[in-house]
């Protein structure tokens, strides 16, 4: 007698599971920077110093970026959706320790469970949504999920600096709480996995437990967390004149070099390096770390500009950055559906262009820039966003065979965040060294004996005498001004400097754009999704 045969259950809307799944990656992204605007809050409540403070921060970074490359080894001993709900529930977990948190110790733990749980969110929504929708609509699937991943930190200090105005700083991480229970019963409802992606998984997976790689564990966590503590604490360290900062650099050059050397020979590798033979994955990961880097130093600096050059409140600065994220909003859908009848090579072509013409028109601001004249720049770096995002998270997985999808996102978002902060901090590094070079060059030019500076001091000290200062008081002050403007100029041309280095950045990176390659749609692709999503 023949076994009865299981009814297969009725496809869900594709719809439905992307908005299951994209839920958690937003929390993880907006998580990611909505605590920043909470320091000053949290430093009182916690009675921590300012270096103590920024654990807050820095260990959830580290515990993010710790699981994203492990979440494929994972998903194939566990289960992709199960992995997806337990870091959700961790996430929420994390989410709410964070909020009950009355120590520094106790909020770093509690920061570094929901960043456990962050880690996992971002490659397992790229892998189910690349299992969801068919090959011609993988442009849109990309354009949902770079929404949740890129607008994320945009609209995370906005958000958290309204909470905290109008509510209490605990707030910040249990708004994530009724949010993520919905999202919970959502991913239980919607979200299965494909029989042929269940079947291979129980199937590596048998390897992968009697051949568990704990030696390429260990040495990725040593590598990634060292490095990532080096990307986080360099800048307020001073590099490589601390010996902590120096060691963990060697540490994490060491470890790096042995996880390499242990995953190609390593029978059950815990992270597929082999992935990067592949020209389109390789290059399109790459440029994708390099547009995360101009991204998050686009969003460092425009608001330190704004509020230090140009006399914003924090509110007026984070208000002037939404016209970026609307455009990002409103433009991610259009690229989406047209990635199918314009080559990703033209579009991002067009998106580096883009960035280095807003990063040129940037690099001439001055004191009497305009909101306007910001508002106008970053609407077009917003398409420019629009433009790379959606191309190179699609086209550099197109050629990924089904199967690898998740070890293949594991390691996009890893780089994509390792990019995000190296951005972050070499920029964070420069801006001081840019200025005290500007103010140098300029010192060197001042001349006593020069009829403008004499004139300039002249005219200072007569409106300092104006205004009830006698004449020797009036001499020190206007020299005291002269200083107080030389400093002045010289972070104008740091920021100048620096927003010109962003788009010199990304030029560099153009020549990367002949290798993507995307295939026809009507040949048979590695990377197509004809998927039933069962209940």
């Amino acid at each position: 007698m023949s076994e009865p045969v299981t009814p297969r259950r009725p496809p869900v809307n594709k719809w439905l599971v992307t908005i299951s799944v994209t839920f958690g990656t937003l929390m993880g992204a907006i998580d990611a920077s909505i605590v920043n605007v909470a320091i000053p809050h949290l430093r009182g409540e916690l009675g921590a110093t300012v270096e103590e403070v920024t654990w807050v921060t820095t260990s959830f970074v580290i515990a993010t970026v710790l699981v994203m490359p492990l979440t494929a080894f994972l998903g194939r001993l566990f289960g992709q959706k199960r992995i997806y709900l337990i870091a959700l529930v961790l996430f929420l977990l994390g989410s709410m320790l964070c909020g009950m948190a009355r120590s520094l110790s106790m909020m770093i733990l509690a920061r570094i469970v929901q960043g456990l749980g962050a880690g996992a969110l971002q490659p397992t929504e790229q892998a189910i949504l690349r299992q969801t929708f068919p090959p011609e609509e993988q442009g849109m699937a990309s354009a949902v999920f770079g929404m949740a991943v890129v607008l994320g930190p945009a609209f995370g200090p906005t958000l958290g600096g309204y909470i905290i105005d109008n509510y209490s700083w605990p707030w910040i991480f249990y708004i994530n709480l009724p949010v993520g229970a919905i999202a919970v019963l959502m991913v239980s409802r919607f979200v299965h996995e494909p029989e042929d992606i269940r079947a291979a998984n129980q199937a590596a997976a048998a390897t992968q437990r009697n051949n568990i790689d704990w030696t390429g564990i260990a040495l990725l966590s040593v590598c990634l967390s060292t490095m990532q503590y080096v990307l986080e604490e360099g800048a307020r360290n001073d590099w490589f004149e601390s010996k902590l900062i120096l060691s963990c650099a060697v540490v994490a050059v060491v470890t790096l070099v042995g996880f390499v050397w242990q995953e190609l020979r390593a029978k059950a590798p815990v992270v597929d390096l082999s992935l990067f033979k592949n020209e389109v994955f390789s290059s399109g990961t790459l440029i994708g770390s390099v547009m995360f880097a101009m991204l998050m130093a686009m969003t460092f600096l425009l608001p330190l500009f704004m509020q230090e050059m140009l006399g914003f409140t924090a509110t007026q600065s984070g208000l002037a950055l939404m016209p970026r994220s609307l455009a990002m909003i409103v433009a991610m859908p259009i690229v989406g559906r047209l990635y199918n009848r314009v080559s990703p090579r033209l579009f991002i072509s067009v998106g580096i262009l883009l960035f280095v013409t807003s990063a040129y028109q940037m690099s001439h601001y001055t004191l009497d820039t305009s909101a306007k004249d910001v508002v106008s720049v970053l609407l077009l770096q917003g398409v420019a966003f629009a433009c790379l995002f959606i191309p190179l998270t699609t086209v550099a997985l197109s050629q990924i065979p089904r199967l690898k999808m998740a070890d293949a996102a594991g390691l996009n978002s890893l780089l994509r965040q390792i990019g995000g902060s190296m951005g972050l901090a070499i920029f964070a590094s420069l801006i001081s060294r840019f200025a005290t070079q500007a103010r140098y060059g300029m010192t060197a030019n001042l001349n006593h004996g020069r009829p403008e500076l004499l004139m300039r001091l002249a005219s200072l000290k007569q409106f300092l005498i104006s205004h009830g200062s006698d004449l020797r008081s009036a001499e020190e002050g206007a020299r005291r001004m002269l200083s107080g403007m030389l400093m002045q100029q010289s972070m104008i041309l740091s920021f100048e400097k620096l927003f010109l280095l962003a788009g010199i950045a990304f030029l560099c990176v153009l020549p990367l754009v002949m290798f993507l390659r995307a295939p026809k749609l009507g040949a048979k692709q590695q990377g197509a999704v004809d998927v039933h999503i069962e209940v």
